[in-house]
């Protein structure tokens, strides 16, 4: 069983969460595979880039592979899912189900107009600690991705904390509700999750066996 690691949006391999558990695999001697998602390329990313990245690092047999996705790498696992026999599991932290409904609003019209016109938006980077022009390329990429697809009965644990402002837990509600082959566990936590880890790795531990 291959196991990678799909790090959220503006974020990297280098977060709190890709860093505990890969650390905790390799205590019990796998290897957790955490993708870069940037590409050195932050500026041009997009879901379908995402994808195409993350299926080149599978192997041919199918039910290979397990992938653990964070927010917007979540979402990621879920279309991966959805579209390539080699899934064995997917583990979803948070998923970013719903994005653009949930981030646009919070953008306003005024600035939403302006990044159409100039073609790039400075979105906060949270490992580079700075802006990165974002071209608009990634929200007409990812109109492209009606979740109501999601079809394919692939065992899912998605584990989501109750004081999420990022993506609300009722999007993951909403999704697992129509899915009897997902798991939903809800946590008193935030979108980070930072504080509820050590639960997280136990309950991805069980949901593998």
């Amino acid at each position: 069983m291959q196991y990678i690691y799909l790090h959220g949006f503006a974020s990297s391999p280098q977060s709190a969460k890709a860093q505990y558990l890969r650390d905790r695999f390799a205590e019990v001697n796998l290897p957790l595979h955490l993708l870069d998602f940037n590409q050195n390329d932050f500026s041009h990313l997009t879901l379908s880039r995402q994808l195409q990245q993350t299926a080149a690092e599978f192997p041919a047999d199918p039910n290979s592979v397990t992938l653990i996705g964070s927010s917007f790498g979540g979402l990621t696992a879920a279309w991966l899912a959805e579209r390539y026999p080699q899934i064995a599991r997917i583990v979803c932290l948070a998923p970013a189900f719903g994005f653009l409904s949930h981030w646009l609003p919070k953008l306003g019209e005024t600035t939403l107009h302006e990044w159409q016109k100039s073609g790039y938006l400075p979105v906060y980077h949270y490992t580079e600690k700075r802006k990165i022009d974002l071209h608009y390329g990634f929200i007409l990429d990812a109109k492209n991705y009606d979740e109501s697809q999601l079809q394919r009965p692939v065992p899912t644990l998605i584990i989501h904390g109750v004081r999420d402002e990022t993506i609300p837990i009722q999007a993951s509600r909403d999704y697992a509700a129509q899915r009897p082959w997902v798991e939903l566990m809800e946590l008193d936590s935030d979108h980070s999750l930072g504080e509820v880890l050590p639960q997280i790795w136990q309950e991805i531990q069980q949901f593998c066996d």
